[in-house]
């Protein structure tokens, strides 16, 4: 293979690479995240951003609107969330199963 060829080959290879590194997600930066809180019981079966209990975290966990499960939502907005069973809590909620 000729050396120029070889050097646009290995310049598009990591062209290529590169595009792919910067397509995975940044993460969120500081002010963001504080723009952000924990809404316990809004999310759905296996949708939670985290999670206390028995789940480990992020999508774990077992029914929609699990109670001590939470999902991140634009600061002030948690309570007024509606669901089937009440509205989002920010501190865990006790439901029966």
């Amino acid at each position: 293979m000729p050396a120029t060829l070889k050097t646009l080959t290995i310049s598009a290879l990591a062209g290529a690479v590169g595009a792919a590194m910067a397509s995975f997600a940044v993460p969120a930066s500081a002010a963001e995240e504080a723009a952000m809180e924990k809404c316990y019981g809004v999310s759905l079966k296996g949708q939670n951003d985290c999670a206390a209990g028995a789940q480990s975290c992020a999508g774990t966990s077992t029914v929609d609107y699990q109670g001590d499960s939470f999902k991140l939502v634009p600061a002030g907005t948690c309570t007024s969330m509606e669901t089937p069973l009440g509205p989002g809590s920010l501190t865990p909620i006790e439901r029966g199963a």
